[in-house]
């Protein structure tokens, strides 16, 4: 899910010594979606070899998509002896009961959202959007229960078999819950966000989010045309945008998230929205600048931190293709997830004048709480990082730049 809705440059001021700064670039470089930056991330070709001392120094300007495990950059390193036989020992077996557990959970969910969509039609908004996620009913609640169940049953399957979850409980010090509290009573029910905030890391977020809060997402319009995962993805009440085009439709799509964010928070009966406001995954270590589409509607939204501590194989979707994660990921016995949830923010008035501001606001306590280290790259240097990886020398050279 590397798509979301408005570009951000970082705040002014805003600053973060411990990662390097990257090789600088124009506002359009934000565009993720601009036809000239539809590209696949990884190539498939095997990559041509990157030199030690090359290959320190892309990992020092691009810190936050380095893989931190023992498989190395793009999952190609040299493995030592002991995780080569673990590795062929889960292929042949653990890998095909994962496989069919899984494909047993998709088509499941699927049957089920058919049964609870027959005989109803889809919700149809602005820009060809269509969903099933304002079905009332026993239909809608058959979908959310099961939804989140499976899903879970989901991480089970792929070794996710205990989540640590940690709540932040706010005090009279957050800003928070000053804001929350001013002129209420402390017996009204707190306000309900519009939408979470996530960093983003895998596509394993995805299946937490969906187990936890069963939310909508934001995704490419073709996901909605993909066998099972099509309906699925409708019953969410995912958001589909056409990352090859910025034009009308575009708008079309800002203002149905932002629409649906405002009624999320003001009906309890409506879908909350799950935006990954950094547009892209990172290593886990780092958080990159906030895009401020979710931050538009001016609802208070609940942050939420992942971080997936490994010592083999990281879960971390970066810098390395797509099957060759899962094929991994599925090879490894247990997979280790913690989730910390901090209470809801509630934007100031000068936050709620400002997305920048409030976007800028929220990432620094999000940092701070997590552990995490602030990054000012983005989306266009990590294809740079990949295309060097992959032995790409077509492209302008980022390894004799000299820092900011």
């Amino acid at each position: 899910m590397e798509c979301e809705l408005k570009d951000l440059s970082p705040t002014q001021g805003e600053s973060n010594p411990q990662p390097p700064q990257p090789p600088q670039r124009s506002e359009s470089a934000h565009d993720e979606g601009s036809t000239k930056d539809d590209r696949p991330l990884l190539k498939p070709e095997p990559a041509a070899s990157v030199s030690q001392e090359s290959l320190q120094e892309l990992e020092k300007k691009f810190a936050a998509y380095v893989r931190h495990d023992v498989y190395g950059p793009m999952g190609r390193g040299e493995l030592p002896l002991e995780e080569k036989v673990l590795l062929g020992i889960a292929l042949v077996t653990l890998v095909p009961i994962r496989v069919m557990a899984a494909m047993t959970i998709l088509v499941l969910y699927y049957a089920i959202c058919r049964i609870c969509t027959l005989f109803s039609s889809p919700n149809r908004e602005e820009g060809d959007q269509e969903d099933y996620a304002h079905l009332g009913g026993w239909r809608r609640n058959v979908i959310v229960q099961c939804g989140r169940a499976l899903s879970r049953a989901m991480l089970f399957v792929f070794g996710f078999y205990w989540i640590s979850q940690t709540y932040r409980i706010p005090n009279s010090h957050d800003k928070s819950s000053t804001v929350q509290n001013e002129g209420k009573d402390e017996s009204d029910e707190p306000e309900r966000p519009g939408a979470i905030i996530s960093n983003h890391v895998s596509y394993i977020d995805i299946l937490y989010h969906m187990s936890s809060f069963f939310p909508s997402f934001v995704a490419k319009r073709s996901v909605a045309k993909l066998p099972l995962v099509g309906l699925i993805s409708k019953c969410l009440g995912c958001v589909y945008v056409q990352r090859e085009s910025r034009s009308s439709d575009f708008k079309g799509v800002s203002g149905v998230v932002t629409e649906r964010v405002k009624e999320a928070h003001q009906h309890k009966s409506a879908p909350m929205m799950m935006l990954f406001p950094e547009g892209t995954t990172t290593n886990g270590d780092y958080l990159l600048p906030f895009k401020t589409g979710a931050f538009l509607p001016k609802a208070p939204v609940l942050p939420v931190i992942l971080r997936y501590p490994c010592r083999r194989f990281s879960p971390a979707w970066d810098s390395i293709s797509g099957v060759r994660h899962v094929i991994f990921l599925l090879c490894q016995f247990v997979n280790h997830l913690e989730v910390i949830q901090l209470p809801i923010y509630h934007p100031s008035e000068q936050e709620k004048d400002d997305p920048k501001l409030y976007a800028s606001n929220l990432r620094r306590l999000m940092a701070s709480e997590g552990n995490l280290i602030l990054s000012d790259i983005g989306l266009p240097e990590k294809r740079i990082y990949h295309a060097a990886l992959n032995g790409n020398n077509s492209l302008p050279s980022v390894l004799h730049q000299k820092d900011d």
